[in-house]
């Protein structure tokens, strides 16, 4: 391990081809300058994957800064213009443990990325191609029409990869900068859209997390990641509802799915939404009570993943999102205590909706009880 830097490492292995692994890369040392950290977490990057699990390549690698204006440019001199191809994601989320950058990585085995172009890779496995983009933005007037132009630019992306919004696109995040006053703009143009592609309450949505996240430029108030699929069959996705204790999002005027599974093969996919301290008719649960909403926040989550055959050992990384930091030690310990070994990230992000304190999502691998698909 080297000085000033903590690496949480899960991974998924399978007798067949592409294990995949999740890696999050921390610093220890608030006290050293940001380019300090940046070059540590380049050098633990680049010992992974050279020591630790040789023969992988990153798909997705995403950073959360502290202060995107002033630290994005030294970000790509350090790093970024340096790194194999893959879908790079940069976002002012800052850590709560009081450093500068954090990353997080999704790698992957036995595969071989082709660059897209529009921040877009993929890959192909056994009959599947995968498409991960990152960084999509738009210049445009306000959070609304840019959301538009980045949808917009999406589907362009997919169409150019015969694949739809609709049929392929499988999860989506997406960054508001100052999400208090520019969500609605978010959520306004993504029902818009949808309501153009086929995607309805009475199809379905996409898995997603929409949660505020600061960029470099002023301008670029909205900024989206996502991934796609190509070459599933009927039943190969599936939606996870959890109605017992969350209410569809159609009811309280916003269109995303609360999370979603994905069979290839010999293993099964999935990806829980931004989920929060919410009842099943919408309401927020155990207001100002930063406690009570991370333990109501886990049983959400926790009937997602039961849905789809999940517990939280299935989980290979987690992402929360505090609109408080002065909550931070209190959910530190929360997490630290039952999540131990589980890579996570507490990050300063403030959740759409005012009342919420905390959010989550997670994405996770198991071996598919099914196996009724080519692998992965």
């Amino acid at each position: 391990m080297r000085k000033n830097i903590s690496v949480e490492f899960a991974e998924f292995l399978t007798e067949l081809e592409a294990p995949e692994y999740h890696i999050m890369i921390h610093g220890t040392n608030p006290c050293l300058t940001f380019e300090e950290q940046v070059a540590n977490i380049k050098q633990t990057f680049e010992d992974t994957i050279r020591y630790v699990v040789p023969g992988a390549v990153p798909v997705l690698c995403r950073f959360f800064l502290s202060d995107a204006a002033n630290q994005v440019q030294q970000l790509r001199t350090i790093m970024l213009d340096g790194m194999p191809p893959c879908a790079i994601s940069v976002v002012q989320q800052p850590p709560l443990d009081g450093t500068k950058v954090a990353l997080w990585i999704y790698m992957l085995k036995d595969i071989k990325p082709e660059c897209l172009g529009n921040g877009s890779i993929a890959f192909s496995h056994n009959g599947y191609r995968h498409i991960w983009t990152a960084g999509l933005h738009s210049h445009n007037a306000d959070s609304k029409q840019q959301t538009i132009d980045i949808f917009n630019n999406y589907i362009d992306t997919l169409a150019a990869n015969r694949c739809t919004l609709e049929a392929n696109c499988i999860r989506t995040w997406l960054f508001v900068q100052d999400v208090d006053a520019n969500y609605h703009g978010v959520v306004t143009a993504r029902n818009d859209v949808f309501a153009t592609q086929g995607l309805t309450k009475d199809t379905h949505f996409i898995a997603s997390t929409g949660i505020g996240g600061g960029h470099a430029s002023p301008r670029e108030l909205v900024k989206m990641d996502a991934y796609a699929a190509s070459g599933l069959k009927q039943g190969q996705i599936n939606f996870l509802y959890a109605p017992t204790h969350l209410n569809p999002t159609y009811e309280y005027g916003v269109s995303f799915e609360r999370g979603v599974y994905v069979d290839y093969g010999e293993r099964r996919q999935v990806f829980i939404s931004g989920t929060a301290s919410i009842d099943n008719k919408g309401n927020i649960m155990h207001a100002g009570d930063i406690r009570r909403q991370t333990h109501r926040m886990w049983e959400n989550v926790e009937t997602l993943l039961a849905e789809a055959d999940f517990t939280f050992n299935d989980v290979g990384q987690m992402i929360v999102y505090l609109r408080d930091p002065a909550d931070y030690a209190v959910v530190r310990n929360l997490f630290e205590e039952r999540f131990p070994n589980t890579p996570h990230v507490i990050l300063l992000a403030p959740v759409c909706r005012q009342g919420w304190l905390i959010e989550m999502e997670c994405m996770g691998v198991k071996f598919n009880p099914n196996q009724n698909f080519a692998d992965f």
